[in-house]
């Protein structure tokens, strides 16, 4: 006989009543969950068709075609396949080809694919950005599920509205780049193991896939491997019964086939493109010593291995910085901690902290702190030790677990503590709404907002390339028919979008006059004959808050 019919009919008539009630609300949820992702599908593909090539797509877009076409895994090794094979879905329906003769470098391989092959450069784009935006939208879905697990729908809505409205998101989320894919994929890993600790048998294995798709998207994933694996033994050490060394030899067993999913996962993806992984170590690669000798003791493809040790070479040079606008020689320590303050909207940033220290404060939610805090944690510390301090999108995976140590706040009882939350979650979206749809340049309002981002940070902060078409419509626009001087910083080509211009830096001086047009991270760097160019110029205008267009006597 089951539960309710033990029941009286009054006790029936409530639950009757109370069900009915909570339908509705469900309903209410959905339709939030829906409208959130809709607000940020609309951003994130008006941006993807308004900009054009950041410095990094080219190369990824050209290997994703020589993917397709070719089977060959040559291309831009330094970063394992799956991300490009991702980027590769959307080319498979544009069309886009490779001339069987091209023998360039991967530099060459994009500006081939993308303006000599006679495709149409903003089509093949879109084509290759869409896959991204949808991955983007999945693992806002991620966020919520996991906010939710924690502290119900309340708190599954306010995590998704952050990471909805969150600029960086939206900004890296448009691109069809590798950063917001891995640190999705880590998420998801993250979460499913969180959810392990319940059904270790169903969710474990997902973990496992999860985590590989991770390790073969991008290889800054390895830092989390460790953290990961850790977690899976404390979820088998929650969920199983029995002795403690029953359980902790039923944990480590479980990170095992954790860890060896994980590497079947990145061998895959390698197979995928070669299915007999044809190879050849390129030349010149650096001997790998002391702890970086580790990894050549991965289980791992030798492209992968390899891969590795052109990334080593990468850290083994000197970057610069530019940082509150004084350039530096050299990488800071504390420059992504510094960079994220910038560009991580107040709303978020204040419950994002103060969430974290719910996770910890509360003790019904305290299991939970590992699972969202040390993986964040962990990640960011590896981050802060790479020499090349280039943009907050190294650490993108910050505002993605920030959102969800945000609906912490959300399991304090009380209605102030409530209405704080919903003033912050709309104090962030407004200052999302106004940047739009510049949300690549994007700063706080505590830093003066987008048009000032330039004073304080470079590179993909602010000017990643990706204004080129922007600066072409406004030349045709306000400025047809006057000499054009351009110092641009990306992979775009200026003459595909109708910009006839010279180099300034080219010739003497005296002969540059007109429209100067430079890049803003040109300007941060700017020294000896670009700086003197700049000095006796006067700004008129600027695009994109990523270009700045001066005019000369």
């Amino acid at each position: 006989m089951s539960l309710v019919t033990n029941r009286s009919p009054c006790a029936v008539e409530a639950i009757t009543e109370v069900a009915a009630e909570k339908r509705p609300r469900r309903w209410w949820f959905a339709l939030v969950v829906v409208a959130l992702l809709a607000e940020m599908a609309i951003a994130m593909i008006t941006t993807a068709v308004e900009q054009t090539p950041t410095i990094d797509e080219p190369v990824y877009v050209g290997t994703a075609v020589v993917y397709l076409e070719q089977h060959s895994l040559r291309y831009n090794p330094e970063h394992p396949p799956l991300g490009k094979l991702i980027i590769a879905t959307g080319l498979a329906f544009a069309g886009a080809h490779l001339d069987p003769a091209f023998a360039g470098d991967q530099t060459q391989l994009g500006r081939h694919v993308l303006y000599e092959s006679g495709d149409d450069p903003g089509r093949l784009l879109l084509s290759a950005r869409l896959p991204v935006i949808v991955l983007t939208l999945l693992f806002g879905l991620v966020v919520f599920a996991f906010a939710r697990d924690l502290t119900g729908p309340a708190g599954g809505v306010t995590a998704l509205a952050l990471y909805a409205f969150s600029p960086d998101l939206i900004a890296h989320g448009s691109l069809a780049t590798l950063d917001v894919p891995v640190a999705g994929f880590l998420l998801t890993s993250v979460w499913l193991v969180w959810r392990a600790r319940r059904r270790p048998l169903r969710y474990l294995p997902l973990a496992g896939l999860a985590l590989g798709a991770a390790v073969a998207t991008k290889m800054s994933a390895l830092a989390a491997v460790p953290v990961l694996l850790l977690l899976v033994v404390l979820s088998v050490w929650h969920a199983r019964r029995g002795t403690g060394p029953q359980r902790m030899v039923l944990g480590v067993a479980a990170a095992v086939a954790v860890a060896l999913l994980a590497v079947a996962v990145v061998w895959a993806s390698y197979l995928a493109v070669d299915p007999r992984l044809h190879w050849t170590t390129p030349p010149n690669l650096p001997a790998v010593h002391g702890l970086r000798a580790v990894a050549e003791w991965l289980p791992l493809p030798r492209p992968y291995l390899d891969g590795m040790r052109v990334q080593f070479a990468f850290e083994d040079r000197t970057w610069s910085t530019f940082l509150f606008g004084t350039y530096h020689a050299g990488s800071l320590w504390y420059y992504l901690p510094a960079a994220l303050l910038v560009k991580t909207p107040l709303g978020a940033l204040a419950l994002g902290l103060a969430g974290a220290v719910v996770l910890v404060a509360i003790p019904r939610l305290r299991p939970a702190a590992p699972y969202v805090l040390v993986p964040a944690a962990v990640l960011l510390a590896a981050a802060m030790t790479s020499t090349r301090d280039l943009g907050v999108r190294y650490a993108i995976f910050v505002p993605m677990f920030l959102a969800i140590a945000a609906a912490g706040v959300v399991a304090i009882p009380r209605r102030r503590a409530h209405a704080a939350v919903a003033v912050l979650v709309v104090f962030a979206a407004v200052s999302s709404l106004r940047t739009f749809p510049y949300y690549l340049p994007y700063s706080n309002e505590a830093f003066g907002g987008p048009a000032r981002t330039h004073l304080r940070l470079h590179d993909s902060n602010v000017d990643w390339g990706q204004d080129l078409g922007r600066l072409a419509g406004r030349l045709s626009r306000d400025h047809p028919g006057e000499r054009i001087w351009l110092v641009y910083k990306g992979s775009g080509v200026p003459s595909a979008y109708g910009i006839a211009a010279a180099d300034p830096l080219a010739v003497p001086a005296a002969e540059v006059h007109g429209l100067l047009a430079v890049s803003d991270s040109a300007i941060a760097k700017a020294d000896g004959r670009l700086a003197a160019l700049i000095s006796g110029s006067a700004p008129i205008d600027e695009v994109g808050h990523s270009i700045t267009i001066y005019r000369r006597p």
